[in-house]
């Protein structure tokens, strides 16, 4: 029998790991084999980053965030974004630093990068 084209997971079937405070990264790049893109999900708590600041300077990576559940306070380029689940957030410049705080316990944030006009090629932090 031929393998389905697909897979399905709910985000808590996903590997949990734990990161400082109480950030979980849930790799879901990893769980399906994904090779186009990079994705992951990254839950924390009220007071707590979801996304941690940076920039992508280093892999000069686009990346799009969608808050999947809870709310969380971005903080892109110096300007502070609220955003509620539901809430895309789209950062086209590599060099922009960004930041999310989660403003409610449980909040999940699911970020999908890679470098414009390149094959993807996995970070070495993964």
């Amino acid at each position: 029998m031929a393998e389905k084209p697909f897979e399905t997971a709910h985000v808590l079937e996903l590997d949990a790991i734990a990161g400082p405070g109480s950030l979980v990264w849930r790799p879901i790049r990893r769980r399906f084999g994904i090779e186009a893109f990079g994705m992951n999900a990254y839950t924390a708590d009220a007071g707590n980053d979801v996304v941690e600041d940076h920039t992508e300077e280093s892999y000069r990576h686009q990346e799009v965030y969608f808050v999947a559940s809870g709310r969380a306070t971005f903080t892109v380029a110096g300007e502070r974004i609220d955003a509620p689940a539901g809430t895309l957030v789209f950062i086209r410049d590599f060099t922009v630093r960004r930041q999310a705080v989660a403003d409610e316990d449980g909040t999940t944030v699911v970020a999908v990068g890679g470098r414009a006009g390149e094959p993807f090629r996995e970070s070495g932090w993964e």
